[in-house]
């Protein structure tokens, strides 16, 4: 989806606001005479008002403008304004911009130069097997080294009989090699399938990546996204839902599933520019709104990277695990309750561990954990 606006729209929208907070506050009306009222009689009681329509929003009114409309607003600001030199053009020209970076998050970025651009520093892969047969994929940045660390992994959960899947895409944020996204994806999704679209309108010419080798994996597959799932990781994401039926657990992803091109400005600013915007197996585009969950979890960022940070020597299990604690059960799977864990809240506070600092817990790999555990009970009936 690739947005179109009238560049006078954005001007509009941001000298309206200013030109509306020095308008001078409208006159009082005439006070209304008293009325004397008429004898109760026994007509039936009226019928109640309705509450006004709810106030439309600056942005509303603007995107309800024609085009003489917005011809008409820019000539008489021009020429009934009391600060001409806000409304020349090039004052409209830097509100078209601010607007449209405003309108088009992720679309459109300006940055100082070359050199400040930042480049983040790739994340690593990990992996292990939980409950003995769950095997778990923190893919981390979607490159060459970690897709052989993956193809690895795999191979060595072959041998250990692992028959379900956890892939972790909650660190592969920054990642916009979709080709590599493709490689990753070959190792889950039927051969002779595409995998995803990279959709590019100003070139007209799409680029469909395929799978051509056969899945190194066939079995259940849970998917763990936030908002540091960004890039290539979105178009991935959305072909293991879309093949494998893998249910997204956590937040919605960044929706930045788009390739960008940079262009130096006369200045030496650069103006970063989506070109070409991912479209998932079944047509749908995954900018700007990314990809939802099925299954929304919340969870703080800051405990999540201490977690990532503290795995590579603890494993993942200390922070899905409690000694003591219960697990979710299929019943409060369903309803989002669990009378068992509450009681065993309720139990330490009364021992007096309320106020302990409580070691960081993961509750989407949790969550993940538990829709497995009741698949498994429910296919076994």
């Amino acid at each position: 989806m690739i947005y179109r606006f009238s560049l006078t729209t954005l001007a509009i929208a941001i000298l309206g606001a200013n030109l509306l907070a020095q308008s001078p506050t409208p006159a009082s009306p005439a006070p209304i005479q008293a009325v004397r009222p008429l004898p109760v009689t026994s007509s039936p009681p009226a019928a109640p008002v309705p509450s006004p329509a709810t106030k439309p929003t600056t942005r509303q009114l603007v995107d309800s403008l024609g085009t003489a409309d917005l011809q008409a607003v820019i000539a008489l600001l021009k020429s009934n304004f009391t600060n001409p030199d806000a409304i020349t053009d090039t004052e409209l020209n830097r509100a078209t911009i601010e607007g449209l970076i405003a309108r088009l998050p992720h679309g459109v970025m300006l940055l100082p130069n070359k050199e400040s651009v930042p480049l983040e520093a790739p994340s690593a892969f990990y992996s292990e097997v939980l409950e003995g047969h769950i095997g778990y994929l923190r893919l981390g940045s979607l490159n060459g080294p970690n897709l052989q660390a993956m193809d690895r992994s795999l191979g060595t959960f072959a041998a250990k009989n692992v028959d379900a899947l956890i892939v972790d895409l909650r660190s592969s944020q920054g990642t916009i090699d979709f080709g590599l996204a493709a490689e990753f994806a070959k190792r889950f999704c039927p051969k002779g399938k595409p995998l995803f679209t990279l959709r590019k309108p100003a070139a007209r010419q799409d680029r469909v990546f395929s799978s051509d080798r056969d899945p190194a994996f066939q079995g259940l597959i849970m998917v763990l996204a936030d908002g540091d799932t960004s890039g290539a990781a979105e178009a991935l994401a959305s072909a293991l839902r879309f093949y494998d039926k893998a249910l997204v657990i956590g937040q919605p992803t960044a929706g930045r599933a788009v390739e960008y091109s940079d262009f130096p400005l006369p200045s030496g600013k650069i103006l970063r520019v989506a070109v070409a915007e991912a479209v998932s197996p079944e047509g749908r585009s995954l900018f700007p709104e990314g990809i939802r969950p099925d299954l929304p979890v919340e969870m703080p960022t800051a405990d999540k990277r201490e977690i990532f940070q503290s795995s590579d020597q603890k494993g993942m299990g200390p922070f899905v695990y409690e000694a003591g604690r219960p697990h979710l059960n299929e019943a409060a799977l369903l309803d989002g309750t669990n009378p068992e864990v509450e009681e065993w809240g309720s139990a330490q506070q009364r021992r007096g561990r309320g106020s302990e600092k409580q070691p960081a817990h993961d509750p989407v790999l949790q969550r993940a954990l538990d829709v497995v555990t009741s698949l498994e009970v429910y296919q076994k009936r």
